[in-house]
């Protein structure tokens, strides 16, 4: 564990101290595109976040190389290296996208590229293991096909998510951390070695995202564009791919000392095609969402809108930051919930805890729909937007705001002034006066104004 710390630390410490850099590089190569109709910020924010993450991928597993327990990782297994050959591909797509823009099929077929690198390097689903009958062996081709198949889906779905400062980041971190937990029990618990590249990979990614996330909580000084999204992407998808399918249950089943129980404990890893949507449950959700949303209107599957969840949390009533904390909730609650399937023997209590959680959750997403008042004994507890204090204070200045604009009432415009600017009028127009009565010039009114 400590040799996983030490590696995580070392991704999230170069990526942390590469963002600046690659902040004032985005800058200084112009990758700062105008806001579009579907965005949510304000101003224009490099992108090529991606760069920085790269890097601490890379710093990662070089430090695990070097280790003397999971570094058996890169000897005995090939695993690593496709990875790395994927990453560097997709990665380097996403910077050309993030500069320029590239074609949604040609990324599609870039994806798919990337996908089929690594099943060349080893890096594939070899058989699946199903319940009650066993592991079934796949062939070449539908090997390959169900491999390309989850990292496509899993780095669309990461990518689609990508909608809100800090949010893809902090939701990839919580589903490896997650994925983290029950790759490493595999590994640690049972003596699966076949999982310790996938508990490497989860290691790597949570350091990444933890490493970006400081410079892209909101207000993000810069975003991990496509280059960061599609990347993070296709890590988790390689580390749900090294483990699904490479685990014998036969090697389980002498530790847990039955069929059934073994059954139980992999039930995240049953089917290839569900771990991510277990994992990552919301993306792959917005992902489904947005393929039939723009299909059904007659557009492109790719075609980018506001009808992401992210973009229905903001029009209900929330903030930014609220909308990201309730991802997050959801992403986790979906995440350690499928974990912890695989850890306690006591499903049912496990369903009742994940169901109260899902009411609180819904709960505080349907909260901006009502607005109670709190009575006056609790207006100092409650936040302001519950204070019937303060909610008469603002019909009042409403009210007025209506009066100043009645027909009685002179137009106003923004360099009139109301208050003082008024009573200095007034003095100056008794000075004017006067100087009249004395015999002073009579000045006109509009030489007084423009003076």
């Amino acid at each position: 564990m400590r040799e996983y710390l030490l590696t995580l630390f070392t991704a999230a410490a170069v990526t942390y101290l590469l963002t600046g850099p690659v902040r004032k590089f985005a800058i200084a190569a112009g990758a700062m595109p105008p806001i579009r109709a579907r965005d949510v910020h304000r101003e224009p924010t490099p992108r090529l976040g991606g760069i920085a993450m790269f890097g601490g991928l890379c710093a990662g597993l070089l430090m695990a190389a070097h280790l003397t327990n999971i570094g058996d990782v890169f000897s005995l297994s090939n695993e690593p290296r496709a990875l790395l050959s994927g990453a560097g591909l997709i990665w380097l797509l996403g910077v050309l996208d993030d500069k320029w823009g590239v074609d949604a099929l040609i990324k599609l077929g870039v994806q798919m590229i990337a996908a089929g690198v690594m099943v060349l390097q080893g890096l594939t689903i070899l058989w699946l293991p199903v319940p009650g009958i066993g592991p079934v062996a796949l062939t070449p081709v539908q090997s390959t096909l169900l491999t390309v198949a989850l990292v496509v889906i899993t780095i669309n779905a990461v990518n689609f998510v990508d909608g809100l400062d800090g949010l893809a980041a902090g939701m990839v971190c919580i589903a490896s951390v997650a994925f983290f937990m029950y790759a490493y029990r595999l590994w640690y618990g049972y003596g699966v070695e076949a999982a310790a590249p996938a508990t490497l990979f989860s290691a790597v990614l949570i350091g990444m995202c933890l490493g970006f996330l400081p410079h892209n909580i909101h207000p993000a000084r810069i975003f991990m564009g496509d280059s960061g999204s599609m990347l993070i992407g296709l890590v988790f998808a390689s580390a749900a791919i090294s483990v699904t399918g490479q685990v014998d249950p036969d090697a389980i089943t002498s530790f847990t000392g039955s069929t059934r129980q073994t059954v139980h404990f992999m039930v995240p890893v049953y089917m290839p095609l569900l771990l991510p949507l277990t994992m990552i449950a919301i993306p792959a959700a917005d992902l489904v969402l947005a393929v039939v949303r723009r299909t059904w209107r007659g557009q492109s599957p790719f075609a980018a809108d506001r009808g992401h969840l992210h973009h229905r949390l903001l029009e209900i009533g929330h903030s930014h930051s609220r909308a990201v904390l309730i991802m997050y909730f959801w992403s986790a609650l979906f995440a350690f919930g499928a974990v912890a399937f695989s850890v306690n023997d006591s499903s049912l209590g496990i369903v009742l805890v994940i169901v109260a959680l899902s009411a609180v959750g819904l709960a505080v997403l349907l909260l901006p729909r009502f607005k109670p008042a709190a009575p006056d004994w609790a207006e100092s507890v409650v936040p302001p937007r519950y204070r019937r204090r303060r909610r008469r204070l603002a019909a009042g200045a409403a009210a007025a705001e209506r009066e100043m604009r009645s027909p009685e009432h002179p137009a106003l415009h923004g360099s009139t002034a109301i208050g003082a600017r008024g009573r200095l009028s007034d003095r100056r127009a008794g000075r004017g006066s006067d100087r009249h009565s004395g015999g002073g010039p009579d000045r006109h009114p509009v030489a007084e104004t423009r003076r």
